[in-house]
């Protein structure tokens, strides 16, 4: 006997149920490619396999949040994502849009939906290998994004001016020789006239050790050029075993102005791996030490001074 149909709801819809349409971004995370320009802006290509022919009544963003803040809402930017006509949902991050220092997050919201956390995918950064920012006094925006060790998409971003960007580095048995390049100042010639390289102590910033700057005067250098060589044996008068970190600064001869000396304008978001310097040995006064340059988290550099390994036998 065929069975009897139960009674339908009184609250049932008497109207066929409406199925919504596939999800914007599919089931899996979404990817976004990323392009930079050499001003310092980027350019996000996400795939949206669900997006209607037309524009229609609907919505989506980038989203980015910085890491580490107290309430990640309210240190958000968003960025309207639209059709580029492939496909394809597109937003731009220009170098005019303030980013403050540190790491952002990238997300993909679309209207009420929950924000996803975005998947790196193609990288074009050629335009920041080697970049030289054009002149100006405004703060030098970079952006780098970058694949975290979860596998999600992030951006390191820096807002400085004055910069001074750290070039070629050469620890010897006495000291650090170094060049580098000044950016963000009105007069670059002036601002560097009986200029110091200035290593402050983390542990106690008052005390410092400081290193006269000079014109660098290789072929192809100009007036924004500089080199400077800072001995190791002042930085160990201080050390009484452990860790020492010592921050490198670039400062006026009057002491108005300063810039952090850091690696930033290039396609790489955390030196500190990548580029790794050989400690010297220093006949320190409390024992024998041995120091070092190299980039911080923040790719800023610093000079550590520690207790020398033993020598096996």
């Amino acid at each position: 006997m065929a069975s009897t149909p139960s009674p339908q709801s009184p609250d049932s819809p008497e109207e066929p149920t409406v199925v919504s349409a596939p999800p914007l971004f599919g089931a899996g995370d979404p990817t976004a490619d990323c392009i930079a320009d050499s001003a310092g802006g980027l350019t996000f290509d996400l795939d949206a396999p669900g997006l209607p022919d037309t524009a229609g009544d609907w919505s989506a963003a980038l989203v980015l949040r910085r890491r580490g803040s107290e309430d990640p809402e309210a240190e958000e930017i968003r960025l309207p994502l639209a059709p580029d006509g492939d496909g394809r949902l597109r937003a731009v991050l220009p170098s005019t849009v303030a980013l403050p220092e540190g790491r952002w997050d990238a997300y993909v919201a679309c209207a009420d939906a929950e924000p996803r956390r975005l998947v790196p995918g193609l990288a074009d950064l050629r335009s920041l290998v080697d970049r030289r920012p054009g002149p100006g006094t405004s703060p030098l925006a970079v952006r780098i994004p970058y694949a975290t060790k979860h596998g999600n998409l992030s951006l390191r971003s820096w807002l400085r001016g004055p910069h001074a960007e750290a070039g070629d580095l050469r620890p010897g048995p006495a000291g650090l020789a170094g060049h580098g390049r000044l950016y963000r100042v009105e007069d670059p010639a002036a601002w560097l006239a009986g200029a110091v390289v200035e290593a402050r102590l983390r542990r106690d910033p008052a005390v410092v050790r400081t290193a006269p700057v000079a014109p660098d005067e290789r072929d192809g250098a100009d007036a924004q050029d500089f080199t400077f060589t800072l001995g190791f044996a002042g930085l160990t008068e201080e050390w009484r075993g452990g860790l020492d970190v010592w921050d490198l600064w670039l400062r006026t001869a009057d002491g108005s102005a300063s810039a952090r000396i850091a690696r930033i304008l290039d396609d790489v978001a955390d030196k500190k791996q990548i580029f790794t310097y050989p400690a010297r040995s220093v006949d320190a006064s409390y024992a024998p030490a041995q120091a070092g340059p190299y980039f911080t988290a923040d790719n800023d550099l610093a000079i550590r001074i520690e207790e020398r390994p033993p020598v096996a036998h």
